[in-house]
């Protein structure tokens, strides 16, 4: 299948992607029950999420591994939404912290034409993955970085560019500063489609990476062998194998039990089933069983 996309290189959009797995890092650990019982789960939400959504055993362990891993996915995601324009003409990502704490700076000598007609040679850009992760205080904070940017360079603007905006848009930024509402016409909140646009020349730039984006991801992850990391999660094998030493015949209650065990091993009636499920080993607490399950194992 030959590569679509002429503002960025496949060799350089493959590389791109395969940096951000690489951020992800101990994410991609495999979980196993110590891990995923970390900061100890909720078991009683897990039976009503269970029971509620009528879902498998299987879809509730995936689904909390899932939300433990997404927690902090959002920075791993903002690495690539920002560091793909380094490989696009135009575009250049700041370090950290330098040159004004800018996201992305881009400049065209042929200039850069605003939708209101304005013509500036560069843009200065905020970039954040949804248009709601900013509260009034960074809001303001932010509008007065870029109103500072307008006074030191008259001829810019600065942009507010969301990835996941209410509507694809490329309007005057207002917001609240001070108690006051304000705007400028050279201060922009705009949808990451419209600035894919504006960058490469192209209305369906963006549309077009996140065609391509699924297969160059199934492609690094084929082909990178040990190199990249795939997590092979044994939770629910460690829970079944709980479930079993519990001697409750009914095998959707010994699930729920071996559940309950991870946040309630030492309350009166489940250090019972503790003390039963560890032997000799048990000393009413969850380690003892996750050490026993691993014997087991062994």
């Amino acid at each position: 299948m030959s590569w679509e996309l002429s503002f960025i290189s496949e060799k350089d959009f493959i590389y791109h992607v395969k940096a951000t797995i690489d951020k992800y890092g101990e994410k991609l650990e495999s979980f196993d029950i110590v891990r995923f019982n970390r900061n100890i789960i909720d078991p009683i939400k897990m039976i009503f999420d269970k029971t509620v959504y009528q879902a498998s055993w299987e879809e509730i362990v995936s689904n909390e591994i899932f939300r433990q891993r997404d927690k902090s996915n959002n920075n791993d995601i903002g690495y690539f939404h920002q560091r793909i324009f380094q490989y696009i003409a135009d575009c250049h990502v700041p370090d950290n912290g330098k040159e004004g704490g800018w996201d992305v700076i881009l400049q065209k000598e042929a200039g850069i034409l605003l939708p209101d007609g304005d013509k500036v040679s560069r843009v200065y850009v905020e970039m954040k993955n949804k248009h709601n992760t900013m509260n009034s205080s960074a809001s303001a904070k932010t509008y007065i970085k870029m109103q500072n940017q307008l006074l030191k360079d008259d001829d810019c603007a600065c942009f507010l560019v969301e990835a996941i905006a209410k509507q694809s848009q490329n309007i005057k930024w207002t917001t609240t500063v001070d108690g006051e509402n304000v705007s400028h016409r050279r201060i922009r909140r705009v949808s990451l489609d419209q600035f894919y646009a504006l960058v490469t020349g192209q209305e369906d730039a963006f549309y077009k990476i996140c065609i391509a984006l699924p297969k160059v991801i199934e492609k690094v992850i084929t082909e990178g062998g040990d190199n990249v990391k795939v997590p092979h999660d044994t939770v629910l094998s460690e829970l079944q194998g709980i479930a079993g030493l519990t001697g409750e015949q009914d095998k959707n209650l010994a699930m729920a039990l071996a559940i309950y065990l991870l946040g309630f091993s030492t309350y009166s009636g489940f250090s019972n089933v503790a003390l039963n499920v560890g032997g000799n080993e048990g000393d009413k607490r969850i380690k003892r069983l996750y050490e026993y399950v691993k014997k087991m194992k062994m």
